[in-house]
């Protein structure tokens, strides 16, 4: 397999981009991956609008930022969509794409695709490790992790995960790197640095998505299938234990830590709200957003949660602190995740 570098012929057209664009060199973004138009729209957090729509490639999913909020990392695929009432047989005749594959690159500042980097097949979420140097992408199709080497942008490693991984997330401390896998139900622990398996983890049904309590000494899971939010001790996993039980119409999807207020938000897919959890596992509040929130995110200074909400095309913005609803910005089809950045 090659893992050169692939630049789609129409990322030139986003040269001028930056011409066009002056505003965002000052606005608070949050950046929306929208899976069905192979879009990611750039939105200003406090004027509540769309700065920007840039195509990235088909089914963009997972993202990262870097450190310093430059580039963005946005995965790419070519395995087709196959929501239900699709099975799997009926899927694998869909024709896919496997040069579609990869991580697309985006300047922030001039809001250009910069190039599209191979990732492995089926890339579906990325994770940056703390020095910047490495990017960690699950390959959904091939239950494992593909290490990507930035500087000589080509894959330097892979790793054996859980069967359809997704969610990928690295500790605080920068040691850890936790990957959910769907089919399998559970959650792999592996050292960032030696890019090896320590621990794997059995936890609710199709887990989605996870988050680290500061300190690196736990991390909390969403279960899709159950309606449950799991703790897992680290590093060892252990104890795994369910932290919360919702009720079954929530279907827990993607999950933020508030340090400074000291409490979980997850999305419930299907039951079109945010769950705001206590550490303890207390069900504190749920808040209304529609649609089918799957990706939020934490503005950085703490202000505001987004959530992005496919069915519908539009991110919700929430005041962290009072937690209302502060107003819905349109994006493109199948919102799916949500990051933000300076």
């Amino acid at each position: 397999m090659s893992y050169a570098t692939r630049s789609p012929p129409w990322a030139r057209c986003w040269g001028l981009a930056a011409l066009l664009l002056p505003a965002l060199a000052l606005a608070a973004r949050g950046y929306v991956s929208n899976e069905d138009d192979g879009t990611v729209s750039v939105v200003d957090t406090e004027q509540l609008q769309v700065l920007a729509t840039v195509p990235v490639g088909k089914r963009p999913r997972g993202m990262v930022l870097s450190a310093d909020g430059a580039r963005l990392y946005v995965a790419v695929t070519g395995v087709p969509k196959c929501p239900p009432p699709l099975t799997d047989e009926q899927c694998a005749k869909l024709h896919r794409d496997r040069h579609a594959d990869g991580v697309a690159v985006l300047d922030t500042r001039t809001m250009r695709l910069m190039r599209t980097l191979a990732a492995g097949s089926d890339p579906e979420r990325v994770e940056l490790s703390r020095d910047g140097r490495a990017l960690f992408a699950t390959n959904e199709d091939a239950a494992r992790v593909s290490v990507v080497d930035l500087a000589r942008e080509r894959v330097a490693a892979t790793f054996p995960v859980g069967r359809e991984p997704e969610g990928v997330r690295l500790a605080p401390n920068g040691q850890w790197l936790l990957v959910t896998s769907e089919a399998d139900n559970t959650v792999t622990i592996a050292d960032a640095q030696g890019r090896h398996v320590l621990h794997t983890v059995l936890v609710g049904t199709r887990p989605r998505d996870l988050a680290f309590a500061p300190d690196s000494s736990s991390a909390f899971v969403s279960g899709e299938g159950d309606a449950t939010v799991y703790k897992v001790a680290l590093p060892n996993g252990a104890p795994a234990t369910r932290l919360l039980q919702l009720p079954r119409e929530l279907k827990p999807m993607g999950v933020v830590f508030d340090a400074p207020r000291g409490r979980l938000y997850v999305t419930t897919g299907h039951g079109a709200s945010v769950a705001v959890v206590s550490p303890a596992g207390n069900l504190e509040r749920q808040v209304a957003v529609g649609g089918r929130p799957w990706g939020l995110a934490l503005t950085p200074d703490g202000r505001r949660l987004l959530t992005a909400n496919g069915p519908v095309a539009n991110v919700t913005v929430i005041d962290a602190a009072t937690l209302a609803v502060l107003g819905r910005i349109t994006v493109g089809h199948g919102a799916w995740g949500v990051v933000c950045g300076p």
